[in-house]
């Protein structure tokens, strides 16, 4: 099978082609700009190619139930020319093919659940943690949507206390995302994530944010592996932060040996790595022509 993916986030796109193994034979990425713009580029790139499906992953909110007229529209975005717009109309008015679309962390979690981190598991819980913050949610063997999808980057936090940031979201100001994204290190701290070293403060902030989320996540779902993946995750120094302000803030309250003695095999990285979204769009492409295949 040839099969097209795209992962579309709110920073850059990657498009790919790949096969039903998960194997990725060729790649492109591009500055996400406007749709009239980065949509060329996208159909350019998967013309000729022959795919026989594609997968898409994108950046959100979105449409994803089939009877709303906002069906494979980006909804609420504040990316410029981005919010109401017609994605997957877009790519089956060129491909006549059968498309598996959902959000670029659904397809993260989607991807992990089949190559990656949480293979041969039945949930997990994807976080991305970059320019934004994003969930994606696999439980009991399927991608969680049901009112919209899962956004738990929006989640409330409570504040650090020595923390005077007023946050940086543009809808809820101190949410996660508002904390804990990117944007939001720069603007507390005068400079990228990537330039401040390792033992700065910023990182046990950071920590005390990401970590309450995973809380949250591990209460409400239940989920038998967390991943936390993202460009602000590249700061591995991190992952014991967190595991350690999750441990604290459980307070043994769940009773689970992964938890209580095995904490590092839970709390993990990508195990696909920064391929975790483009081979989750791949998987859905795999998905779509299957389930075409098979009249479903």
């Amino acid at each position: 099978m040839i099969i097209g993916a795209i992962e579309a986030g709110g920073t850059k796109f990657v498009c790919g082609i790949g096969d039903e193994t998960g194997a990725i034979v060729e790649r492109v990425s591009f500055p996400t700009e406007h749709p009239d713009i980065t949509m060329k580029q996208v159909i350019q790139f998967f013309q000729g190619k022959r795919v026989e499906a594609i997968g898409i992953g994108t950046f959100g909110p979105i449409g994803l139930d089939p009877s709303q007229d906002d069906y494979g529209h980006v909804t609420t975005t504040p990316k410029p020319g981005w919010s109401g717009y017609d994605f997957l109309g877009t790519i089956k008015r060129t491909f006549d093919v059968p498309m598996g679309w959902d959000t670029d962390v659904n397809a993260a979690a989607y991807g992990e659940a089949k190559w990656g981190a949480a293979k041969g598991l039945d949930s997990c819980v994807y976080y991305t943690i970059g320019t934004g913050v994003g969930v994606g949610v696999y439980a009991e063997g399927r991608l969680v949507h049901g009112l919209v999808h899962p956004e738990g980057g929006h989640v409330l936090v409570r504040r650090h206390p020595e923390d005077l940031f007023e946050g940086a979201c543009p809808y809820h100001g101190d949410c996660l995302e508002g904390m804990a994204a990117g944007p939001a290190l720069e603007k507390r701290w005068q400079a990228k994530g990537s330039a401040l070293p390792a033992d700065h403060p910023a990182w046990e902030i950071e920590a005390y944010y990401i970590g309450q989320a995973v809380m949250n996540a591990v209460l409400m779902l239940s989920p038998r592996k967390v991943i936390l993946g993202g460009g602000v995750m590249h700061q591995a120094q991190l992952f014991p932060l967190i595991r350690a302000e999750v441990k604290k803030l459980l307070n043994g309250y769940v009773s689970s040996k992964q938890l209580l003695d095995d904490i590092d095999s839970y709390i993990v990285p990508p195990g696909l790595g920064d391929n975790a979204g483009l081979s989750g769009a791949l998987a859905l492409g795999i998905r779509a022509a299957q389930q075409a295949s098979s009249g479903a």
